[in-house]
């Protein structure tokens, strides 16, 4: 058997699929269960009030649409790149191209966040960005040694973040602030319902980090089955986890004490002392980490993918011999990131990569539509209704961002252009 196994019909190397249900399931939450459980709630109860609720079940709706099509098509398409691969086998090269140009520059910009987010938690004033990098590098070298320790990783860390939102939420119901009456306390939203829309919109990119599973489907054992049911049982988790923290703040600060402090969870945690505070400061370090993590082997896999049809530098579709990853693309991730973290921060000024994933799943969701015969697991309504939300939600993110993600997008549609004129050529 050769060091490369090439991909059927293709010649190309090919991921090994390492990856059962469980660990598939681990990495889903461990995407979605990231950093913005402990600050998306800030900006959120800030556009929508009492509303909150409300826009917490919107993106709730929109996600789950969202998910069954990536499922839908990742059972017929089990290889590496998500909606990359989905979008140029269903509706064109062009279609494919922007949703994995989305993802990738957006998601990389995301990844400079993660870091800078997990050094702000765990490093002292002056320190940051060198922790930051230092986090890159370790995560990535995990990511480099095979998918299996990656999902491990994930595994403890998902664990970690789990048992810190636990014992917040417990100690703030304890604490005797929580008051049940103010989540029936119905007052108009802020900003009406363009604020509940926008609240949907910052809480779904939140939690939409169940594309990781079907982006990862070249390294899912039996991917038809596992796909499907790891996407269902991830989103699930972590829409209850989002939920039970959401009523616990707005039981404990009300939307307006939630919307006062960009650290909601240890607000609601302060009266019960030091040591609170530094298991929620625990919890959100572990979540940037599990995020990060998992960012980087999502990108990773589509960079793979893109590489492969020409839409990055080939060297990038490289799969290493022993650990079968997408080494060399891992690797120049890193050095981008790495660059990122020491020159800019990122935390509050990513509004783009809302941008990109929005395009990513209203990609999705349009090639999911075209599925037919055995392949279609769900009702095309259900695409219907996601790529409407998408469309939807784009709407009302911030004119600074959506014009942000116009110029990124410009600028991928320029390198294409310029690269298939100089392959004509």
């Amino acid at each position: 058997m050769p060091d490369h196994p090439p991909q059927p019909g293709t010649g190309r190397p090919e991921l090994a699929r390492r990856l059962g249900t469980g660990d598939a399931v681990v990495i889903g939450v461990g995407s979605m269960v990231g950093a913005g459980v402990f600050a998306a709630f800030t900006p959120a109860a800030a556009a929508a009030g009492a509303g909150l609720l409300v826009g917490l079940a919107l993106a709730a709706v929109v996600a789950y649409c969202n998910a069954v099509a990536s499922a839908q098509l990742a059972a017929q398409y089990p290889s590496s790149g998500g909606t990359y691969l989905y979008g140029r086998e269903r509706l064109g090269p062009w279609w494919g191209f922007l949703a994995g140009w989305g993802f990738v520059i957006g998601k990389t910009a995301s990844c400079a966040a993660m870091a800078l987010t997990f050094a702000a938690y765990a490093a002292p004033a002056g320190w940051q960005r060198p922790v930051a990098v230092a986090a890159v590098v370790a995560l990535a070298a995990v990511n480099y040694r095979g998918i299996t320790r990656t999902a491990g990783l994930t595994r403890v860390i998902v664990t970690v973040v789990l048992l810190a939102l636990a014992v917040a939420v417990v100690v703030a119901w304890a604490g005797g602030q929580a008051d049940p009456g103010r989540l029936g306390s119905w007052t108009a939203p802020p900003g009406g319902w363009y604020g509940v829309l926008q609240a949907a919109g910052l809480l779904f990119f939140a939690f939409a980090g169940y594309a990781r599973i079907a982006t990862l489907g070249e390294e899912v054992r039996d991917p038809a089955r596992t796909i499907p049911r790891a996407v269902s049982a991830a989103l699930g988790i972590a829409v209850a986890v989002y939920a039970v923290v959401a009523v616990t703040l707005l039981a404990v600060l009300g939307p307006e004490g939630t919307a006062a402090t960009p650290v909601p969870l240890a607000a609601a945690v302060g009266d019960a002392g030091d040591w609170a505070g530094a298991v929620v400061r625990v919890g959100a370090a572990a979540a940037a980490l599990g995020a990060l993590l998992a960012l980087i082997a999502g990108i990773g896999r589509t960079g793979l993918a893109m590489a492969r049809e020409g839409d990055l530098p080939g060297p990038l579709a490289a799969v290493h011999p022993r650990y079968r990853v997408p080494h060399r693309a891992e690797v120049a991730l890193a050095a981008v990131v790495c660059v990122l973290v020491l020159t800019v921060d990122l935390r509050g000024a990513i509004g783009f990569s809302s941008v990109g994933v929005l395009v990513y799943y209203l990609v999705a969701n349009v090639a999911a539509a075209t599925q037919t015969g055995p392949h279609r697991r769900f009702p095309r309504g259900l695409q219907v209704l996601g790529a409407l939300g998408c469309v939807v939600l784009v709407v009302t993110l911030p004119v600074a961002s959506v014009a942000a993600g116009v110029a990124v997008f410009a600028v991928g549609v320029g390198y294409r252009l310029w690269r298939l004129r100089a392959v004509a050529r």
